[in-house]
């Protein structure tokens, strides 16, 4: 029986020590960050993107005109 718990300890001790999640958890943070700013600069990025696509737009026509 002490084996049996000694042996669960040392698997429990083993799990609190992997850091081998943390890549994942990192790569989770960093999207939130990137959502939180897309939803803070909403109207400034539409704007820049119409912007660019007017552009796009207006070079396409000179170039087939």
């Amino acid at each position: 029986m002490k084996q049996a718990w000694n042996r669960l300890c040392e698997g429990a001790n083993r799990f609190v020590r992997d850091e081998s999640g943390m890549g994942t958890i990192e790569v989770i943070l960093i999207i939130v960050v990137l959502i939180g700013l897309v939803m803070v600069f909403k109207k400034e990025i539409g704007g820049l993107v119409q912007d660019v696509v007017s552009h796009i737009k207006s070079d396409a026509q000179t170039i087939y005109n």
